[in-house]
């Protein structure tokens, strides 16, 4: 179903600084990737893929702060995020980054609402 909450981004001047916070506050299970500089977080229990293993929570990430990602984001999940930004464009907001691959498991685009929020949406990658 789309137009779920499915994952969150948290800027930071220092990534590491934040990793250490949130682990050590929250128990957050932290998990950075060099090659995207990027850190994956899961908040509760996970499977082997990453997804949650328990309703009620999503998961998220911890970025370098930076003109797409500065200030918390929610990113919204999506059939089609072309579709997603016209209608978008359409009802008062607008685009930040077009849609862009996250390896092989789908797609990102950043928008900004009718407020000037900064969010995210997600679109999965079609299966083979």
């Amino acid at each position: 179903m789309t137009g779920k909450v499915v994952h969150f981004e948290v800027p930071a001047d220092n990534v590491e600084r934040a990793r250490k916070f949130y682990q050590s506050t929250f128990n957050w299970t932290i998990s950075p990737m060099p090659e995207m500089e990027y850190t994956m977080v899961a908040t509760g229990p996970g499977n082997e893929d990453g997804s949650p293993k328990e309703p009620g929570y999503i998961g998220g990430g911890i970025a370098k702060r930076g003109p797409t990602v500065g200030q918390p984001v929610i990113t919204i999940h999506v059939d089609d995020i072309d579709a997603a930004l016209a209608k978008i464009q359409k009802n008062g907001g607008s685009t930040v980054s077009p849609k862009a691959p996250i390896g092989p498991m789908g797609f990102v685009a950043y928008f900004k609402d009718s407020e000037g929020n900064t969010m995210g949406l997600w679109q999965l990658a079609p299966e083979a």
